[in-house]
């Protein structure tokens, strides 16, 4: 949807991907899941205002989860200057999610890494981040378990 509510048309349907030549399998899987992917992702914005963030807010959040963050590496993963990461960490930080620490490689070097609070609510935006979309949900157990499948050999592929 639009900002006015309106249904946005998709560009791509599933019917244009899957009429291709055979050779042209990895595109239509590919165009497929990206498809799926970007419809649920439309939730996004809600999803996150649920626990009073930001998209990017919500973005950084799970980033954390992997362990402490440079704030200039931050700055390349959501492709932004650095001075606009330090307002996004200023706002997470008067919230209790984030602390800035010096690196212990180098203390110019600021690093973040979440709070208490800011783990226990990633956690609980991942959760609902993990919800599954009908789409999924309404698969039979078979095709949910071939699908499952199949993800785990191409992210084993990486």
């Amino acid at each position: 949807m639009n900002g006015s509510g309106e249904q946005l048309e998709r560009k791509t349907k599933p019917e244009d991907v899957r009429a291709g030549p055979a050779g042209d399998l990895p595109r239509q899987a590919w165009t497929l899941l990206f498809e799926l992917m970007h419809t649920h992702m439309r939730n996004f914005p809600a999803l996150a205002a649920e626990f009073e963030l930001s998209p990017v807010q919500a973005h950084v959040l799970r980033q954390l989860g992997e362990g402490p963050l440079a704030m200039s590496t931050l700055a390349a993963y959501l492709s932004c200057d650095a001075s606009n990461v330090t307002g996004l960490v200023d706002r997470m930080e008067a919230r209790g999610l984030v602390v800035r620490r010096s690196s212990e490689q180098d203390r110019r070097v600021k690093m973040l890494v979440l709070t208490e609070d800011g783990a226990a609510l990633r956690e609980r935006l991942l959760e609902r981040i993990f919800e599954p979309p009908e789409a999924i949900c309404g698969l039979p157990e078979e095709d949910l378990c071939a699908l499952r499948d199949i993800m785990r050999r191409a992210l084993g592929a990486q």
